[in-house]
């Protein structure tokens, strides 16, 4: 499904209860890449959006990118991890 631009942006400025979670995936040298899913409608959708690495990067969310974005759709799942101590 494509989400408008704008509508997305908010999503990461904000303090919105319709994000899932929002996590840095990948750092370069001028911009942090994240992953971030959010709840729209009763369903869920991931997409990525980078951000500048530092203060002097001036790189806002989606800057690059067209005004329609599309995002996935995806389901959550439950997964059981074991791990030693």
């Amino acid at each position: 499904m494509n989400f408008e631009k704008e509508f997305l942006k908010e999503l990461t400025w904000g303090d919105d209860d319709a994000v899932v979670y929002d996590n840095i995936i990948d750092h370069g040298r001028w911009s942090v890449t994240h992953e971030m899913v959010f709840k729209h409608e009763g369903k869920f959708y991931m997409t990525t959006y980078r951000v500048g690495a530092t203060e002097s990067q001036d790189e806002s969310p989606y800057e690059y990118e067209d005004d329609m974005i599309p995002c996935d759709e995806v389901f959550e799942k439950t997964k059981t991890v074991t791990y030693y101590e």
